[in-house]
Parts: structure tokens; sequence; C-alpha cells
């Protein structure tokens, strides 16, 4: 499914924040700055005293440079604060000053050199206001390897964005953001989704395009809250059938991966041993048993059985299966590659000529239906 991706503009909040209240764009220093970083504080520390307001409800610094933290005073010059925007100052570190601002919703530090330590105060948070008050914190743009610890303890925040870092891994705490509705991730260099992120109730837009994940943990279907999800420009080869369960999901960008090129029967099969064919065998064939016949391991293997996807099989398997790409109608409107696991080759049925280059289909598959499902994934994936 391809529509227009969320952006960090649009569902992290900022359109929102930038009607709010009374304004003041600082602008850039007159003569091009070329004093030292002692004579640019001190220029912007003037700047915003000789501009100071208790109406003022958002404060623009994007066009200065920004050589040291936020200047002292900023709290006390603008104590009605909501939305600051520091994108593209230069800022290496945001400095104490942050954590005085006691209403502020919506902080902006794109496009900065944020990363390194002491980038963020000490204390945030812990910070008894601002821990509470910010709600939309983007820092994408940075130098940020790892994301923060410090982050995770805003329990308020319902957007976060850290696009375009250096992040290698999401961590497990990410859940402890349990008021998160927008999470950007995309741009780094992530390898795996943590279950974890499962548990983000509100969670309605997750970007995570244009990293290395190479697989969808099947626990992101319980993400009922979820409308758009990007994926596009990883190394997937095939998403798990629980995704069906997200029935809210109004986007799911999927372009820029291997699945397509997976779109081929791709059969691993290792033959069972002696006590799976044993327990195929009384699975299959309903033989009667009770607890005291076997040893009881034998009997906690029994019950780890699977059937068979394939109608028409009615087998079973414990762990020698066989892996394949199947097409699922996806809304009722497309379809989408999904994994599912055979007993045998046995189930499996060669694709027509006209979809060689796209899946192999159960028995139950028609062979237009593969032809169509080609066809299909080739709208919903590389559109």
């Amino acid at each position: 499914m391809e529509t227009q991706q969320p952006d960090e503009a649009s569902a992290g909040g900022e359109a929102g924040a930038a009607g709010a209240g009374a304004a003041v764009v600082v602008p850039a220093r007159r003569g091009g700055g070329g004093g030292g970083a002692a004579e640019e504080e001190g220029g912007l520390a003037a700047d915003l005293a000789s501009r100071r307001s208790a109406e003022t409800r958002r404060l623009v610094l994007s066009q200065r440079r920004l050589p040291g933290p936020l200047p002292p005073g900023l709290a006390r010059w603008f104590p009605a604060l909501e939305v600051l925007d520091v994108s593209g100052t230069g800022l290496a570190a945001l400095g104490s000053e942050l954590l005085s601002l006691p209403r502020l919703h919506t902080l902006l530090a794109k496009n900065n050199r944020l990363g390194g330590p002491g980038s963020l105060p000490k204390g945030l948070a812990e910070a008894p206001l601002l821990g509470r008050s910010l709600r939309v914190l983007n820092l994408s743009g940075n130098r940020f390897a790892e994301l923060p610890a410090a982050l995770l303890g805003l329990r308020g925040l319902q957007s976060l964005s850290l696009g375009s870092n250096r992040l290698h891994s999401i961590p497990p705490e990410i859940q402890e953001l349990r008021s998160l509705e927008f999470l950007y991730l995309g741009g780094n260099f992530i390898t795996s989704i943590p279950p974890e992120l499962a548990s983000l109730p509100s969670l309605s837009y997750l970007v995570l395009c244009d990293n290395k994940i190479q697989s969808v943990p099947p626990q992101l279907a319980q993400l009922h809250s979820l409308r758009s999800l990007s994926l596009h420009n990883n190394l997937l080869t095939y998403l798990p059938r629980e995704i069906l369960n997200l029935v809210h999901l109004e986007e799911l960008s999927l372009r820029g991966n291997p699945l397509v090129v997976r779109f081929v029967r791709d059969l691993t099969y290792n033959p069972p041993s002696l006590q799976e064919l044993a327990g195929r065998t009384i699975k299959s064939r309903n033989v009667s048993y009770t607890p005291g016949d076997l040893p009881g391991n034998l009997l906690r293997y029994l019950h780890l059985a699977s059937n068979c996807p394939n109608p028409k099989c009615g087998g079973v398997y414990f762990d020698s299966c066989v892996r394949q790409i199947k097409f699922v109608d996806f809304c009722g409107k497309y379809r989408l590659p999904l994994m599912h696991y055979l007993c045998s080759p046995e189930c499996s049925s060669p694709c027509s000529s006209a979809s060689q280059s796209s899946t192999s289909q159960s028995e139950s598959d028609s062979e237009d239906e593969a032809i169509v499902a080609a066809h299909r994934m080739q709208k919903v994936l590389l559109g």
C-alpha cells in the first residue's frame, strides 16, 4: 500500500506548534557574526533580553548560530514559552536552562551537532515541570549513536523524532514511553525492531524507513492504534502473517526492500527426524494415548505440533517444515507477501510460467490467482 507517508512536520505536531500564540523570531546578526563565540553569545543574550515578553509562547532561533548552550535567562525573559525552535543553529549542547522552561511542550532541535557527552542536560527525565510538559521532541539530523536514556523518562512525550542520526538499535526500554503516538527513526543504521515496541498502546505513526532492518517481529501486530507503517528501503524479505491483524493500518510503505526478488520459490527443508515422523503419525492419524503411556518429554513434544495451513493436507509438523512466501489479501484490496510454513514440499505447487518471478503458491491457489498476485504486488511495492 503506497500512499503519502507522514513526515516529521505533518505528523509530529510541529504544524500545530507553528501557530502557538505570540511568536518571536530572532533574526541573524547583522554583519555576518564575524566575532568570537563569546561575542556571539553576548549578542544573542542582548537580542533576547530586548525582546523579553511574558506573552511570548513561541521562540525561533533557527536563523542564529549558537556556539554554546541555551543562554541563561531564557526562562526569565520568556516565562510562558511553549514552543522553542533551535534547529540548524549548530548547537552541541542544550544546557541546563532548558529545565527552567515550565510550560515548554515542543522542542525542535533538528540539524545540529547534538549527540556527544553532555548534549542533553543532566536531570532531563527527572525535571519536575519539563518532564511532564514536553510532548513533541525533534532531534533529527544530529549525531546520536544511541537513543539517550534520559529521553526514555519523558513519559509525556507524544512525538519523538530521531531520524538521520547514527542509531544502530532501538532499546527495549522504548516501551516506557506509553504516551507516544508518533515515532520517527528513519535514516539510521537500525538492524532490528524490538518486540517491546508493541507495548506502546497509542502509537499511530511508526517510521523506520532507510535502515537495515531484516525482519518484522510478529508482536508488532499488537499495535492496534497503528495507522501508518513506513518500512521502505530496508532489507526485508518477508512479513509475518500477524501483520494482517493491524486492522486500522491505512498506510504501509515497503518499496526498496528485497521482497520483490524473493517472489520465487524459496523452499528450505530439512528431512524430519524419526521422532518427528512418529509424532506426525500419532497426531495425523489420531492415535489414542494416555499420559501414562509415554514419558513426559514426549508428551510435551506432541503438544508442540503445528497444523499445516494447506487445507488439502491436514498434516502436522514439529521442527521440520517448508518455509514459503504466499500472497494474502489485506484490507480486501491489496496483497502482501507473508511467510507461512508447510509440513512438506508436497504441499506446494509450482508457479505458472507467468508468475515464476513472483512466488510459489500452495495447492489452494489457482494459476490465475498467482498471476494476479504478482501484478498486484508490483503495484503495491513498486508504485
